[in-house]
């Protein structure tokens, strides 16, 4: 493998990063700031009203995201695996 070849494979690991975990750390983070609004409303400060609205939706989302997410894993181990062959 060249450099230049290593740099190109590395943005794509980059890119693909930021395409599975992207959705879920947006959103995660939304939810969380949307949480803290409220406990700012309500002078409610428990830790436990922050992480379980948080893993509900990531677990939501990966239910309905995680067969694309894993079908994309797929593809990009195969695409390695032919540049290893050759």
């Amino acid at each position: 493998m060249t450099n230049g070849e290593v740099a190109d494979l590395m943005y794509d690991v980059f890119i693909l990063i930021i395409q599975l975990a992207g959705p879920l750390l947006v959103i995660s983070m939304l939810v969380g700031i949307l949480i803290s609004i409220i406990q700012a409303a309500t002078q409610i400060h428990e830790q436990t009203i922050t992480f379980v609205p948080k893993l509900l939706v990531i677990g939501v989302i990966l239910v309905f995201s995680g067969s694309r997410m894993l079908e994309t894993l797929q593809e990009f181990t195969a695409r390695i695996f032919q540049m290893i062959q050759g």
